[in-house]
């Protein structure tokens, strides 16, 4: 897994990260680049998840929301996916 973190952080200019437990299934790593992709990866343990961000040596955030999440570049497919979610917007398919 550290080895995945470190290259989108090399493909997208470095990266941020966040982990959260996800219950039975593990910990969910999201990842933001510094050129605001996001992406990421599931853990099967959140020790596994914290071990890999870690190893990949990024800065991690306690929660996603504030200046961490302002950085995340969001395009058409993503506001159309939450428009379906929330108010019955179209769906994407």
């Amino acid at each position: 897994m550290a080895k995945a973190i470190t290259v989108f952080a090399r493909k997208h200019g470095g990266a941020e990260g966040q982990v959260a437990y996800i219950g039975e299934r593990g910990a969910r790593i999201v990842l933001v680049g510094a050129d605001g992709n996001w992406g990421d990866l599931v853990a099967p343990t959140h020790k596994i998840a914290t071990t890999a961000v870690e190893r990949a040596g990024i800065t991690v955030h306690e929660d996603f929301d504030g200046e961490f999440a302002a950085k995340v570049k969001t395009g058409p497919y993503e506001w159309t996916r939450m428009a379906g979610i929330q108010v019955g917007g179209p769906a994407n398919g």
